[in-house]
């Protein structure tokens, strides 16, 4: 959510950025919230006149009755009245105003970074770098399901019939490489200095209103019927929401957390071949890794970030890319954003595995993550990444380490996880 003060000064600034990320029908809402803001301030301004003449009315009818002229302390009370009622009629416009201005400036999105591509959607993002040379052997590699069901790894069929699709079972050594996957995870992000942490699985609608926008709830979250609460589709909601509401000393930042949770997600408009299996469901888990620093210190994070989720997959010799999200393709909230592809040797394509973004102050000013140092109070930044979600990892590890009989190579870093396991057969 942008500042008040900032849109106010900035207008042709905030019209562009919404023209850049594509959203031509958010532009009304400059002019509107302006007016809103304007009429707010002479409503506020009125309100303030009136409290002020309250406040001098009352010394002087006190003078008045203590000099025993009641009949013009009686007068000056009825004025009193007069503008009691007139105050209640502006504190409320004022409350109704203001939270006018604030439904709209949950709406606007916020100023992208400089260096995002400008673009419509996902088509128009743009590679950085890659690392690791993409490999395709000489045999076929089947579909990720048909691995795993080989290998006694999953079962989609019982999983329909107890929740329906975009579920399944893992079973064996599958689901023991899937845990395998989140503990090295885990470890990975603890040997780099973050602080590990299990979270809440549910939050509340303040929580998520702060970390995403609208449209990001209502395509994702799962809400808990007759209660005020919402499953998480990331950890990344319950980390940040953990700060809300908050004053932070400087001295004590950046906080560096690294978090386990299962993710629950709708999945909407789901479609094609590559959604079927394990690639978009309902409900999976993943290891994340968030950050609330300083506002300079954000551009250095961010590249840290997605590089801790590259150094990973390249451990485990999976080929990675990375992909400049362009500003049709970034959340509302999000300064900037790089995604982490991984290679697929069946499909002889990168697809997504992780995305990194800078949020900036949007997700602190919605959430009153405040900061306190030498200059005073300012809104922290905040950070996310994946480390890594094993459903989409599983693909990516299954297809890059399968041999030509069926069985699945173990990489080194892995096997203290997989109980010194060399293959699965």
């Amino acid at each position: 959510m942008l500042d008040l003060k900032f849109l106010r000064t900035n207008q042709d600034i905030v019209r562009q950025n919404i023209k850049n990320k594509f959203q031509d029908e958010k532009l009304p809402l400059v002019d509107e919230v302006i007016e809103l803001d304007l009429e707010s301030r002479k409503t506020q301004q009125e309100a303030d006149n009136l409290r002020a003449s309250r406040k001098s009315l009352s010394k002087q009818i006190g003078a008045l009755m203590a000099q025993g002229k009641k009949e013009e302390a009686e007068k000056m009370k009825e004025q009193v009245n007069q503008n009691a009622d007139r105050l209640a009629e502006l504190e409320a416009k004022e409350d109704e105003l203001q939270k006018k201005i604030k439904n709209i400036m949950m709406i606007i999105p916020n100023i992208i970074d400089p260096s995002v591509p400008i673009g419509k959607d996902d088509s128009e993002n743009v590679e950085v770098q890659k690392y690791g040379e993409p490999f395709v052997p000489d045999f076929e590699i089947p579909y990720h399901t048909d691995i795993m069901e080989k290998l006694n790894g999953i079962d989609l069929d019982s999983a329909r019939k107890v929740a329906g699709n975009g579920f399944y079972y893992l079973m064996g050594d599958i689901a023991r490489l899937h845990s395998a996957v989140i503990s090295y995870a885990r470890d990975f992000m603890i040997n780099r200095g973050f602080t590990y942490c299990v979270p809440p699985f549910m939050i509340r609608s303040d929580v998520v209103t702060g970390v995403m926008s609208f449209a990001e709830m209502d395509a994702m979250m799962y809400k808990i019927e007759g209660e005020d609460l919402y499953l998480i589709g990331t950890s990344e909601h319950s980390m940040i929401g953990k700060f809300i509401d908050t004053i932070i000393s400087e001295e004590k930042l950046p906080y560096t957390l690294t978090s386990y949770s299962p993710c629950f997600r709708k999945e909407r408009g789901a479609h094609g071949i590559e959604e079927r299996g394990v690639y978009r469901i309902h409900q999976f888990e993943k290891q994340e890794m968030i950050v609330v620093c300083r506002p300079e210190e954000s551009p250095m994070w961010f590249d840290k970030l997605w590089q801790n989720t590259v150094d990973l997959f390249r451990s485990l010799d999976i080929p990675v890319r990375t992909l400049e999200c362009c500003s049709g393709d970034l959340a509302d909230l999000k300064v900037k954003s790089i995604d982490v592809e991984a290679w697929s040797p069946r499909q002889k394509k990168y697809f997504e595995v992780g995305s990194c973004s800078n949020l900036g102050d949007a997700q602190a000013r919605r959430l009153k993550i405040r900061v306190v140092g030498e200059n005073g109070k300012y809104f922290a930044h905040t950070l996310n990444n994946t480390v890594v979600a094993p459903p989409r990892m599983l693909i990516a590890f299954l297809e890059n380490n399968l041999n030509e009989d069926g069985s699945i190579r173990i990489p080194e870093v892995l096997r203290p996880y997989m109980g010194g396991m060399e293959v699965i057969k």
